[in-house]
């Protein structure tokens, strides 16, 4: 089943959620008009006195994808991962700063330094991690004008450092109850891309298996941890490491370093979670939070397969579960195009004016439509974002490439450009 449907009454005040079915059924009526496509929304054509039953929304914020999830008792109505694009970010701006660097050197070479010049306000963050808060929040926020949410749930630490460090840490009510190692256990399988770190096989049982022997004075501390499958384990026994892949220099070297290197996702992660709860604690709703460990032993418990928004589901304490969704929708943060006045090549040199007129025929870049093509080489039915131009040419962005040359006279609307583009 999809994704169950968000209400709301005439007068814009949300509803409880309704069937795909309901949905259907309100619509063929006439007694609701489509609100929105993505995420799917009805509104009634009169104002109904009802108390909608109270939603939790969680949220399982990573560092490329962020699930989503809308809980409604014990039962999971709604669920959707939030693809982000700080990546993108931070190429852009490197790019920008390579290009402003050279023209410097070029032009003012024997200006005087100011980078002494700039402070940074407390809790500054890079703009691609800043992107993470602020896209998450907002659409906690548009979740919040469509459903009556009344709590949120966020998972705030994805792994306990300082319990794996030291496992006698007090004041921590799991450390020696069912989720003891849990976060060890959830930090190798990610940092090791969950693959046997000596042959590379993948989904099969493995074992926490130490690089420097405890008999040749290794110890348990991550840094000296890592996976391998049942063969490779008995296969090394109590070997030092170097001996054992003596003949693999290339993959001895390249498992010391891993096993020295931070996890560049976890500490993304790690630098945004307090930047988010705070954010999210302005919102007004109450916040609960749990920890990674936590997630996936409930995920285990309850026996749900792996994917960003079923883990959104298993954040914080969960007795039961009844997941009525089998497809989450797929939010892509596309971003709201450049403010450049101009094109440039490679070498950062302006090459081509660029209008600042967006709106062309009705259309705007980053609208999704729907074109039916009758007549040309095109003929066909496409859906997807849309590349407009001032000619009337358009190009259509499907799932399996881009559709050039479409005519604007094909097209109608049906989701207007907000910065994201959606799949299930």
């Amino acid at each position: 089943m999809s994704n169950f449907i968000f209400v709301l009454d005439t007068k814009g005040r949300p509803l409880s959620p309704c069937k795909p079915g309901v949905g259907r059924s309100l619509l063929k009526a006439g007694k609701a008009s489509v609100f929105r496509r993505f995420p799917f929304t009805i509104i009634l054509n009169k104002e109904v006195n009802a108390s909608p039953e109270p939603l939790e929304i969680k949220l399982d914020p990573g560092s490329q994808t962020t699930g989503i999830a809308i809980k409604q008792g014990d039962k999971i109505i709604f669920g959707a991962e939030l693809q982000h694009r700080g990546q993108q970010i931070k190429e852009a701006l490197l790019s920008r700063r390579q290009l402003r660097r050279g023209r410097c050197n070029r032009k003012t070479r024997y200006r005087q330094a100011r980078f002494l010049n700039r402070t940074r306000p407390d809790g500054w963050l890079a703009p691609s991690l800043q992107h993470r808060v602020e896209t998450t929040l907002r659409w906690v926020r548009k979740l919040m004008r469509i459903a009556p949410i009344t709590s949120i749930a966020q998972e705030l630490v994805r792994f306990d450092l300082q319990l794996m460090h030291n496992p006698e840490i007090s004041g921590v009510l799991y450390q020696q109850g069912e989720l003891q190692g849990y976060e060890v256990r959830e930090y190798l399988l990610t940092k090791w891309n969950r693959q046997c770190a000596y042959c590379s096989v993948e989904n099969v049982p493995f074992e926490i298996e130490h690089i420097q022997p405890k008999s040749r004075g290794g110890s348990d501390r991550v840094s000296n941890l890592t996976l391998a499958c049942h063969d490779c384990n008995q296969k090394k026994g109590n070997q030092d490491v170097r001996a054992f892949l003596a003949t693999k220099p290339d993959l001895l070297n390249r498992i010391l370093k891993q096993a020295k290197l931070p996890l560049k996702d976890a500490a993304a992660v790690n630098s945004t979670r307090w930047a988010l709860f705070n954010a999210l604690t302005e919102t007004g709703l109450p916040v609960t939070t749990g920890t990674g460990g936590q997630t996936k032993f409930n995920r285990n418990r309850l026996g749900l397969p792996k994917s960003h928004w079923l883990d959104a589901a298993c954040v914080g304490n969960v007795e039961a579960l009844e997941v009525l969704t089998s497809k989450p929708l797929l939010i892509m943060a596309k971003g709201h195009g450049t403010r450049q006045m101009c094109g440039t090549n490679n070498y950062g040199f302006p090459t081509r004016h660029k209008s600042r007129l967006q709106i062309h025929k009705g259309f705007q870049t980053g609208d999704i439509v729907h074109a039916t093509v009758t007549a040309g080489k095109k003929v066909g039915s496409y859906v997807g974002r849309v590349l407009c131009r001032a000619s009337g040419s358009f190009d259509i962005v499907v799932k399996s490439g881009r559709v050039a040359g479409i005519s604007h006279k094909y097209c109608s609307p049906i989701h207007k450009k907000d910065g994201y583009s959606y799949a299930f």
